[in-house]
């Protein structure tokens, strides 16, 4: 004789959780807003963010880069803060 299986208790239809709502598409502005919220930290300067990357670069690139800040008298940051603006500006 085998021994008896021992008998699972399964929770009823009604005890089940609530399937969770399928997630809204949004666009990628509110995506990115998020992002932003979670990531900068607030910046001395009234609506601005600091947002710490750090970006690999081949040393050719970051060359002309440092060039560029020099002749401009600025830092390199501020030369990169131009491109990306400049880039983005459509």
């Amino acid at each position: 004789m085998k021994p008896r299986a021992r008998r699972v208790s399964r929770p009823r239809a009604a005890e089940l959780p609530a399937p969770s709502p399928k997630p809204t598409l949004q666009t990628p502005e509110p995506i990115a807003k998020g992002s932003i919220v979670r990531r900068a930290k607030p910046s001395p300067v009234l609506g601005h963010v600091t947002l710490a990357l750090t970006l690999v670069l081949d040393r050719a690139l970051a060359e002309r880069l440092a060039a560029r800040a020099v002749r401009e008298g600025v830092n390199i940051e501020a030369v990169i803060v131009d491109a990306l603006k400049a880039e983005l500006a459509e």
